[in-house]
């Protein structure tokens, strides 16, 4: 009998996983390139959960019996990625339930099934219109699912899904409405099916919300909270984080309060006459008009791009920009500014969105003026290091380099914000804004908002916090608006492991000093980053044992 290739069982495995994984996400298939799941949808029902939860079982088992260590090293390392993507997918399902106990996942799902096909021009318009329409006849059963699966969700998810569910109407009935009239052009059937598709989703969103507000709210008891065991494995598996508890909280608290006093300090160098928050408010004052807005971002990213290269920080390895636009509005609740970049199979429509969140023509003069100022000149240029140069895009860019269809197709939250979040204090260290301390405040105020993120999630979960605690935490330390703070608080309650962010940026740091110490004279910055971004996004730990070899060390 011929002895099986271990590395051949590995590369049909790791196929077999993607292709069940695309199966049970066909958008997540079609973000990726694979337009055979153009016209598929998701389907949220119960009975496709115990299939999903069958097929991963199967999965874990197939895999523990591919002999890892006759591996190639690169596919060890991407074994061990996938083993505890599965872990945490079962984790998730079986022990977390968000599928029983949140709301949101049914109402937010459908705005991107359809976003996910318009955005792109991968395919003629007409074609696109066809699978928005056989998209678009999932989204009732969507709500239908929500309505059979979902009992007893703590009272802030069932709020915040009402808000998703009624800003999508308008979504469905406005901007999705007006695109499928466009792409349907002279085609009468075709543009007849689309209208009656849309409108049965907006009525099913209308009714979702309705439901939600009038129904699920009366007997929305729970809890948000997962608990510190279900949270401890959570970090293990999705960010493969192995510590105790109380060590992770510590961490973060002390690198909290080192921000908070380096922002008060630098705050005291631009005006020690103020208190940190009125310096902070003056910075603000310094931000476009309402319609300069999307020009403003736009001329930042060229600058901090060149900036980049002059100082020979990273290779930026392609001169194709990512366009500046206006965050579609199903995103907008909550979201300032983001990337939207195409997977990495996508080979006709290759283009990448910077998202900017516009002033809204109906809000009253004082919601403009704020909103403006969350887009000040210090604050733009750190929010675009994060999105664009060096942050999101540039990882982006990297991503035909990474080495494996693993690191292509996937990547943990730590290691992707934690780049991002790492590049704006490198930024500040390499001397982007030179001797002005108000960018140097900025960058601070960003790291105090994700090191209040890292607090408040651990304690919201384990240890009874209640959004109301967390949202005093963003004020006190992290010197938000109350407004702003307590939408970062609920974000918690529905998002355990936000602390991904500063937990990255940390793990960064640790990986560059160690990496420094590795080579020595041979060091520099650049061959850093170039390495780091090479690797794709895989957790840090395993990306540590790929820049450093076997016995790394710890990644915190």
């Amino acid at each position: 009998m011929t002895p099986r290739d271990p590395i051949a069982d590995w590369l049909l495995f790791e196929d077999d996983y993607f292709n069940e994984l695309f199966a049970a996400s066909p958008t997540f298939g079609v973000m990726s390139g694979y337009h055979q799941y153009d016209a598929e949808v998701e389907d949220l029902s119960a009975a496709a959960v115990a299939k999903r939860v069958a097929a991963l079982k199967a999965q874990a088992a197939r895999l523990a019996a591919i002999p890892k260590d006759r591996l190639e090293p690169a596919q060890q390392i991407d074994y061990e990625f996938l083993a505890a993507r599965i872990d945490g997918e079962l984790h998730d399902v079986d022990v977390i339930r968000a599928w029983r106990n949140n709301p949101m996942g049914y109402v937010s799902m459908p705005g991107s099934v359809v976003d996910v096909i318009m955005k792109r021009n991968f395919a003629p318009a007409s074609e696109r219109v066809r699978s928005v329409v056989a998209r678009l006849h999932g989204i009732p059963l969507m709500v239908a699912a929500m309505k059979a699966n979902v009992q007893n969700p703590a009272p802030e998810l069932t709020d915040l899904a009402g808000r998703l569910a009624a800003g999508s109407v308008g979504y469905f009935r406005n901007d999705v409405a007006i695109w499928g009239r466009a792409a349907a052009k002279d085609d009468a059937v075709l543009l007849g099916q689309f209208e009656a598709a849309n409108e049965a989703a907006a009525k099913a969103l209308e009714d979702a919300a309705a439901w939600l507000k009038n129904d699920l709210m009366k007997r929305s008891k729970g809890g948000y909270a997962i608990g510190a065991d279900a949270y401890i494995k959570k970090l293990k598996f999705d960010e493969m984080v192995d510590l105790p508890l109380d060590q992770v909280l510590a961490i973060g608290e002390r690198n909290l309060e080192k921000d908070y006093q380096a922002f008060i300090e630098t705050a005291r160098l631009i005006d020690p006459k103020k208190t940190p928050a009125e310096v902070m408010a003056l910075s603000a004052e310094a931000h476009p008009a309402a319609d300069d807005l999307l020009p403003a971002v736009r001329r930042t990213a060229d600058g901090i791009r060149q900036y980049l290269i002059d100082h020979d920080i990273v290779t930026v390895p392609s001169e194709v920009r990512a366009t500046v636009v206006e965050t579609p509005p199903f995103m907008r609740s909550g979201t300032y500014a983001a990337m939207d970049t195409p997977g990495a199979y996508e080979t006709k429509a290759t283009e990448a969105y910077y998202y900017v969140t516009p002033v809204e023509k109906e809000w009253p003069a004082a919601q403009k003026e704020e909103h403006l100022r969350l887009f000040n000149k210090y604050t733009i240029d750190i929010v675009t290091v994060h999105e664009a140069y060096p942050g999101h895009y540039v990882q982006f860019l990297y991503a035909p380099k990474f080495p494996t269809k693993t690191r292509k197709m996937l990547f943990a939250y730590s290691a992707a914000e934690g780049w991002a979040h790492y590049t704006e204090q490198m930024m500040i260290e390499q001397g982007f804004g030179g001797a002005d301390p108000r960018y140097k405040l900025s960058q601070l105020s960003e790291a105090l908002l994700r090191d209040c993120r890292y607090v408040a999630g651990i304690k919201l979960h384990t240890q009874g916090w209640t959004v109301e605690q967390a949202t005093e935490l963003f004020i006190t330390k992290g010197l938000q608006e109350r407004a702003v703070a307590k939408e970062e608080a609920r974000r918690g309650a529905f998002d355990p492991l936000y602390l991904a962010y500063t937990l990255g940026k940390l793990q960064m740091l640790k990986l560059r000093a160690d990496y420094q110490a590795k080579l020595g004279p041979a060091y520099s910055l650049k061959k850093f980053h170039d390495a780091y971004l090479r690797q794709g996004s895989l957790p840090i730990s395993l990306i540590r044992r790929a820049m450093l070899g076997e016995g790394a060390g710890p990644s915190l």
